[in-house]
């Protein structure tokens, strides 16, 4: 824990934004510092990084930020997950994260010496990580042991962090630092010396920073630029090592990009084999029970041969034709959002290649070239080719997927249409392994891709409690993947936010929704959940002051002895109509302010004054404003009279009820009354209404 400096850009306790609130510093450095947060809306820790007063006002550095930022849309448990970019009053600009608790594997290697095994187990973590970053165009540039936490200081749990000079590897994207060196001299890949980088790059890193673990120390790679590259030119010493950690190390961190894994996915498969040498891929066991070929084309004849021979006589190249062998052996498809798609990988004769591209066909709707699969040896097994056709068919659940086999390990990611599918989808696949003899990891979002307001608003409908559930105004209509839905309104209870989080996260996905609504007393509520739905308020507002200074109160809060006045406005091109204005008192009684017994009309014609093309019509009036006229109204918040009332008003096109109501009667007679009137008449509602008044001491 680091001490609180005068110099720091948030103080403890501060809140930002009305959500984060800062709880201690835990990292500083030259451009600003990190923090611990506490995000109050949902009651979890975040990480917040803050540019200092000279960066947050230099574009280059928020562009990084912003950049960074946009790896929100990247979600997996070994990768950071990003929130939001803002800017706090101050000027300010931070960058909110998931807070990652544990120690950097800096930390843990200058204590002590993982084993090899737990070291391979974070190369697994990281390299999972990659294959997310890397899927979506994003090398890190920077991988260090000081940007990998170990969360929980468990190496399993090994998470990457710390994307602020990560280069987005689209065409046409850009990157501040340009072509220009960016990371850490110590374990960057040489061509990083040059300005170059591609996904191979992260893998140098991820070698550079597994030796130094093993070492327990820094690498030295010299004292001046040609020193460091003349170091980068030859392979890492790791004669020190045994394999297969050494074996790993020389492979991620070949001087040449073109001897180290080609993609982040080839080195977990690879790594896969080295863990869990019981199913490396080369290996066959002539006793495991094999299951009944399905792909059509595999002839039968074949089949009986190599069940007679008591193997799979193609590893022994037996029966093989003259073909290369493929060394892992691949399969790599995919569906687009647009419906396109892609085959391509190996296959061990023309026959099963015909029938992997059929399989393909069927599921997706598109069409591989013939030259799609790559005739080769090596084949994992006689059952390999159903294992493929039996994923590409698991794989048609997901709305888009992308498919990568290496031998019997196998990685599925995309979108499933929701969340239920997603679960189902996996649950499927956790049975379907062991009877397969695959490996198979998902990296799966929940959509739907799009999601519109109009699918939750008659959710929201059927589970409000005190009146109508809606969105802010300036909330867009639709929603995107990982884009902020808001629910505002009033609740009866606070358990009601958990209830609305519960109905509506089968529909929305992986989006974060934040309930925003005020927890009123069950009389409010009552006869909220019979107002009329009006479609918009029919530029009918209430406006709400101080009696003794005339001053608007926003808030709605009125302190003992204080005198609130109320206003009802409407366009003055609304003439014909009858309101109806009543308060719902804290004490379970309904006082019926317009029309009553001193003023029985209720057309707008004859009420209120117009001025500027807006109808006034005051209903609450100011104590001396009695005074003077003793048939007005007023009221004043008294010692002992605090709680929470309301005021509502209902414009419509004919008098709301064909009697006048008593001045005051129950919140259950008044609830059932407007029930009954509204019935069949929700046309003729123009507009509504309504404002707390809330009485303190």
């Amino acid at each position: 824990m680091k001490d609180t400096m005068h110099s720091d850009i948030f103080s403890p306790g501060q809140v930002l934004n009305n959500t984060y609130e800062i709880i201690r510093v835990i990292g500083r450095g030259g451009t600003g510092e990190v923090y611990l947060a506490r995000n109050q809306v949902v009651e979890r820790d975040v990480a917040i990084k803050a540019l200092n007063t000279r960066f947050s006002g230099n574009s280059d550095y928020v562009e990084l930020i912003k950049r960074e930022e946009q790896m929100r849309d990247i979600i997996n448990d070994a990768v950071v997950r990003y929130s939001e970019c803002s800017r706090s009053d101050a000027g300010h600009v931070f960058l909110v994260m998931d807070y990652i608790d544990g120690p950097s594997l800096n930390q843990v290697m200058l204590e002590q010496r993982l084993d090899d095994r737990s070291l391979m187990i974070v190369a697994h973590r990281v390299l999972e990580g990659l294959v997310a970053t890397h899927s979506r165009g994003i090398v890190h540039r920077d991988l260090s042991p000081d940007n990998i936490i170990l969360r929980s200081g468990r190496p399993d749990r090994a998470t990457i962090i710390d994307f602020g000079i990560a280069k987005d590897t689209a065409a046409g994207a850009r990157t501040i630092v340009g072509n220009e060196f960016a990371g850490k001299y110590e374990y960057a890949a040489p061509e990083q010396l040059d300005g170059k980088s591609d996904f191979r790059a992260d893998l140098y890193g991820l070698g550079a920073l597994l030796l130094a673990a093993a070492r327990q120390a820094v690498p030295e790679v010299g004292m001046n630029p040609g020193e460091v590259v003349r170091y980068k030119r030859n392979p890492l010493d790791t004669s020190d090592l045994k394999p297969p950690l050494k074996d790993l190390i020389d492979w991620l961190a070949a001087p040449d990009p073109a001897q180290r894994p080609q993609s982040a996915a080839e080195a977990l498969a690879r790594l896969d084999g080295w863990l869990k040498p019981g199913t490396q891929p080369t290996r066959i066991n002539p006793k495991a029970p094999q299951r009944k070929t399905r792909l059509p084309l595999i002839l039968g004849a074949l089949a009986l041969l190599l069940a007679g021979a008591g193997g799979w006589l193609w590893s022994s190249g037996a029966l093989a034709p003259a073909l290369p062998e493929a060394a892992p052996y691949r399969l790599n498809a995919s569906l687009a959002a647009d419906g396109t798609g892609s085959l391509s990988g190996n296959a061990p004769d023309a026959e099963t290649a015909t029938a992997l591209r059929a399989a393909f066909a069927e599921v997706t709707g598109a069409t591989a070239p013939e030259d799609a699969l790559t005739l080769a040896r090596g084949m994992p097994g006689p059952t390999w080719p159903d294992n493929m056709a039996d994923l590409m068919t698991l794989a048609s659940a997901l709305t888009q997927w992308d498919l990568a086999v290496s031998d019997t390990s196998a990685r599925i990611s995309g979108l499933a249409p929701d969340a239920a599918t997603r679960e189902a989808f996996k649950a499927t696949l956790e049975g379907w392994q062991p009877e397969s003899g695959m490996s198979v990891q998902t990296d799966l979002a929940a959509g739907p891709e799009t999601l519109s307001w109009a699918t939750l608003q008659p959710q929201l409908d059927q589970i409000a409690t005190c009146g109508p559930l809606t969105a802010p105004e300036d909330q867009p209509t639709e929603f995107g993947l990982r884009d902020r839905i808001t629910v505002t309104g009033d609740l009866a209870s606070a358990d009601d936010a958990k209830t609305i989080q519960t109905a509506l996260a089968p529909l929305i996905g992986d989006r974060e929704l934040r309930v925003e609504g005020t927890v009123l007393n069950p009389d409010l509520c009552e006869i909220r959940s019979v107002l009329p739905a009006a479609a918009a308020s029919g530029g009918m507002s209430l406006w709400v002051g101080r009696g003794d200074t005339g001053e608007a109160v926003l808030n709605g809060v009125f302190r003992t002895g204080q005198n609130p006045v109320v206003d009802v406005q409407f366009p003055a091109t609304v003439t014909g109509a009858s309101l109806w204005v009543m308060a719902v008192d804290n004490t379970g009684k309904v006082f019926h302010v317009l029309p009553n017994i001193n003023q029985p009309e209720s057309l707008v014609d004859d009420l209120g004054e117009v001025d500027s093309g807006v109808r006034r019509v005051r209903v609450l009036w100011s104590i001396d404003e009695v005074k003077e006229d003793t048939k007005r109204i007023g009221i004043r918040v008294t010692d002992g009279n605090y709680g929470k009332s309301e005021i509502i008003a209902i414009l419509s096109k004919t008098p709301l009820f064909d009697l006048r109501r008593p001045r005051d009667e129950s919140v259950g007679s008044v609830a059932e009354a407007l029930a009954e009137t509204l019935k069949g008449r929700e046309d003729q509602i123009i507009g509504v209404a309504s404002r707390i008044i809330d009485a303190r001491p």
